[in-house]
């Protein structure tokens, strides 16, 4: 992988400039950097070695040499539309999914809010951050991170601690190697395709029927919000929170749909909640 080879193999996805890094800290970082400079919608970041990626919370996502696809897009919410927020992480796990099962054939789902599983393992997750000038929403950052080989899934690259599944990668659930640029590019493509989709119901249906543990019941336990400064948000004053629910499906601003023991509906929006199945 290299700058020259990664122009030539998007070059039909009409990208506006890419930046390749062959290592760098975190594809976000880089990004957010990048917005100061000038960098344009649909600006793409590209690392062959991710040092310190960050997942939600206190997670990392870390991205050896040669091993997985540690990519950025860098997206203006003039070109997204009124569900920037509660679908722009949606739509990368999206088109994760899609890319996984058009390219190779593999039963990708999506375990709500934000990661991709194979068998239930996880192969991949999204990181959306926003970019602010005071109370202004200037572009919104969405970092993307695939395990692919099996270098990538060391104790080095994803730790165990912290993570509530354990990890794949599309290698060892495809069973031969994988072209990173091929998958980067069958990602890339679905994410365009969806795009001007998303405001739509049927972005809402596709997103819903991709969920994992539909039918199931999950256990949640309380997780942070975070504000537009990045700081965590006092949840003191929040309502209590759900312990235990079956997964029905999606409200239309992207909540979990929960059914409770005692037969109530209620919502979990992302930010709020972390999932995991019952054992």
């Amino acid at each position: 992988m290299d700058q020259q080879t990664l122009q030539s193999r998007l070059s039909d996805l009409n990208l506006p400039a890419i930046r390749y890094y062959p290592t760098t800290g975190s594809t976000n970082d880089v990004a957010s950097h990048w917005i100061t400079e000038g960098a344009v919608d649909r600006s793409l970041v590209v690392a062959n070695e991710q040092t310190a990626g960050r997942g939600r919370g206190e997670h990392r996502w870390q991205t050896t040499n040669n091993s997985g696809l540690a990519f950025s897009l860098i997206l203006f919410p003039i070109h997204l539309g009124q569900f920037v927020v509660p679908r722009r992480t949606a739509i990368g796990a999206l088109a994760i999914k899609d890319a996984l099962q058009k390219t190779y054939d593999l039963p990708a789902q999506i375990k709500w809010p934000n990661d991709v599983l194979l068998n239930r393992k996880k192969v991949g997750g999204i990181l959306a951050e926003n970019y602010w000038e005071g109370d202004d929403l200037i572009a919104v950052i969405l970092g993307f991170g695939i395990n692919v080989a099996l270098d990538s899934i060391n104790s080095a690259s994803l730790p165990t601690e912290g993570f509530n599944f354990p990890a794949t990668c599309v290698e060892a659930e495809l069973g031969h190697t994988v072209d990173r640029i091929e998958l980067l590019h069958s990602v890339l493509k679905a994410f365009f395709d969806w795009r001007p989709r998303l405001p739509s119901p049927e972005f809402l249906r596709e997103w819903e029927s991709s969920l994992a543990f539909r039918g199931e019941w999950v256990l949640i336990s309380q997780g942070d919000s975070y504000g537009k400064d990045g700081l965590p948000i006092s949840l003191e004053h929040s309502p209590t929170p759900i312990n235990e629910g079956k997964v029905l499906g999606l409200a239309p601003d992207g909540a979990l749909k929960l059914l409770t023991r005692s037969g109530e509906v209620v919502t979990a929006h992302s930010g709020e909640v972390r999932l995991r199945p019952k054992d």
